[in-house]
């Protein structure tokens, strides 16, 4: 799910990665009121910023009282939704993914909370709360190539997943793609 000029970016830069800030996101799966499966994700607010207006997951930044990404994550998850860490269960660790523009090395993890409450948005950085079905993540018609503006690159066509008719494209999509192979290899 990487554009092609990422991919050669990536390679290029791999071994001149140094500096980068370290952030942990949490791909968090939930049963929906039917019993359902669903993913959350989030939409950013717009900010001047590279990742403005983006769909993500919760997650942020390490801070000097984390103990590990891990905590980032699940510290982030609870400000920016509302979900308290000790109603996660983590259960996978997934690959680390590297963001040019802004310089983090992201740590993502799935975790699964199998008695939510209402979610709760953090009103400073999150502009909406987004709930996708399993079934729908796991469709292939959900994925498709779109031209974007991006903060490194003018109409760069990417590969996206089109969920709950949000375009979800970058990193994210990238994360996504793993946990889809992971599940497809046991669904």
């Amino acid at each position: 799910m990487a554009p092609e000029i990422r991919i050669a970016e990536l390679k290029a830069l791999k071994k001149n990665i140094k500096n980068t800030k370290k952030a942990g996101v949490m791909a968090l799966f939930y049963p929906d009121k039917k019993g359902s499966t669903n993913l959350l994700l989030i939409l950013r607010k717009t900010y001047k910023g590279v990742h403005s207006n983006q769909v993500a997951f919760p997650g942020g930044k390490f801070e000097l009282e984390d103990s590990d990404l891990m905590q980032t994550a699940l510290r982030e998850t609870f400000e920016e939704v509302g979900v308290h860490p000790k109603d996660i269960q983590v259960i996978k660790t997934l690959s680390t993914i590297y963001i040019p523009p802004s310089n983090f090395m992201v740590q993502p993890y799935i975790g699964l909370c199998t008695k939510p409450k209402s979610f709760v948005l953090q009103e400073t950085e999150v502009e909406k709360i987004i709930e996708v079905s399993l079934s729908e993540f796991l469709s292939d018609s959900v994925i498709f190539e779109q031209v974007l503006d991006t903060s490194y690159a003018q109409n760069l066509s990417v590969p996206a997943y089109k969920l709950n008719g949000y375009t979800v494209w970058g990193a994210t999509a990238m994360v996504l793609s793993e946990i889809k192979d992971l599940l497809r290899q046991v669904l």
